[in-house]
């Protein structure tokens, strides 16, 4: 058959849809639709801090960062989200493309990525570059988006759970440490500042360990894997830093925890002491998977309502199942408590931004913010009683488990100048997903921080 050829009324109508398409994927909307509701969002207040004004004047560095879970469509099953009414692609892809372009963030941390075909050519429309990373066998990863106007990546890092070491001493098995093999990674970049070489910022973002809160498993024995992944992942948040010789970068360290406040690997993480419930918790949580030791016998399923398409690699994901294991032994080099908090002894603490920023943003909101403390009982002092109230609501769970922490540069001090307000709890009912509110199971996180020397030595000798 001869090659067709195009007239030139029909290579101006081809041009025309082109453009067409070009503009929706700006709009954050991926298809054509002539539903005027179709990517429509609940709206948030963006609540700017005090002094926000002063701050940035002497600040040496100013970035808007946002974390989002998306949910990847390839976990979305009916049973995990019976109260949902957008379980399709085809519904939840324009509000989450909207969600992602609303804050017009200089750097986007994003989990659960799957269906990139559709998700890159948004990103590229809107002025972002990104960084994509999925562990071994995965059908969703994590990616770091950043504007390439402002950025450039410099190098990249890719951390393997399960491959890391915590202790030197023992076999391979005693030296990891770990009670699961669950795919898990954290992702790092480093990026330079395009007007300054000497100017950067080093991100991380991961997706920790799940299990899902349904009726027919315990959430205890996640404890320890959490930590030891999450104790992990700074750590080499810090020496990837070090190596890069980039001390005077702040680090962002934004995702998906899967983790309460009030959890051990958050008093871990934030520098408090664990109390002893938390203790207990952890002492209970030393497990061995069968993943990680094959001997250990496998227990009958007893669930009585198994998940749907059973024939995905997700339907046997250790994410998703957590019976098969026996109590841990020394030989197997879980980590006691004395040893978490060693894990855990940087040199320089992590701050939450949002624990931070709702701890200033209640006096400067014209709205009532309820935060996690308001409904959880914490104990006097200690550090997460201002994160936002959820992060994830769901007919089966609803909790905080998204965050973004920073860890400051050397001789600099970090400000919080602004956050995003979270959701009211009555417009995440009866669970998200929900049409006209959000896309993922997930809410978006959003803040901008900057840096101001701590002394003039600082200043002079990096030359802004």
């Amino acid at each position: 058959m001869p090659p067709r050829h195009l007239t030139p009324d029909q290579i101006a109508l081809s041009e025309q849809r082109k453009a067409k398409r070009l503009r929706l994927l700006e709009q954050g909307l991926t298809t054509p639709t002539t539903d005027t509701n179709a990517g429509k969002i609940t709206e948030r207040q963006w609540i700017s801090l005090v002094d926000e004004q002063m701050l940035k004047r002497d600040a040496v560095q100013i970035v808007k960062i946002m974390t989002f879970n998306l949910l990847a469509q390839c976990l979305v099953r009916r049973s995990l989200f019976p109260t949902s009414n957008c379980l399709k692609a085809s519904q939840r892809e324009p509000m989450i493309h909207r969600e992602i372009l609303s804050q017009k963030a200089d750097i986007i941390c994003l989990q659960e990525v799957d269906r990139l075909q559709r998700l890159v050519p948004t990103l590229n429309a809107a002025g972002y570059a990104h960084h994509y990373a999925a562990g071994p066998r995965k059908n969703h990863g994590c990616l770091i988006a950043f504007n390439q106007n402002k950025f450039t990546k410099a190098s990249h890092h890719l951390i393997h759970y399960d491959d890391e070491e915590i202790r030197v001493d023992g076999d391979g098995r005693a030296r990891q440490g770990k009670t699961f093999c669950t795919k898990n990674i954290g992702s790092l970049i480093a990026l330079k500042h395009n007007t300054d070489n000497n100017a950067g910022i080093i991100i991380a973002t991961t997706h920790l360990f799940w299990h899902p809160k349904l009726l027919f498993f315990s959430l205890i024995h996640v404890l320890t894997p959490i930590s030891r992944q999450v104790g992990i992942l700074f750590r080499e948040v810090i020496k990837y830093r070090h190596r890069l010789q980039s001390e005077h970068w702040p680090c962002v360290i934004a995702g998906d925890f899967n983790f309460p406040p009030n959890d051990p690997a958050y008093s871990l993480l934030v520098g408090d002491l664990l109390s002893p419930e938390q203790r207990e918790s952890l002492e209970s949580s030393r497990v061995v998977h069968v993943s990680v030791d094959p001997t250990v016998p496998r227990t009958i399923n007893s669930n009585p309502t198994p998940p749907e398409n059973d024939e995905t690699e997700d339907a046997i994901d250790p994410d998703r199942v957590i019976t098969n294991a026996r109590a841990a032994t020394i030989a197997d080099g879980l980590l006691s408590d004395t040893e978490f908090q060693a894990l855990f002894s940087f040199p320089l603490r992590p701050r939450s931004v949002y624990d931070i920023g709702m701890r200033e943003g209640r006096n400067h909101s014209k709205d009532v913010i309820k935060n996690f403390g308001d409904r959880v009982s914490l104990l006097p002092g200690r550090l997460g009683w201002h994160e936002p109230e959820y992060t994830s609501y769901t007919h089966y769970w609803k909790t905080v488990l998204d965050y973004i922490f920073v860890i400051d540069p050397i001789g600099f001090q970090g400000h919080v100048t602004g956050i995003l307000s979270p959701h009211r709890t009555e417009d995440l009912t009866p669970g998200l997903p929900q049409l006209g509110v959000c896309g993922s199971d997930h809410i978006s996180l959003a803040a901008e921080l900057c840096w101001q020397p701590t002394s003039l030595e600082c200043l002079m000798t990096l030359d802004y």
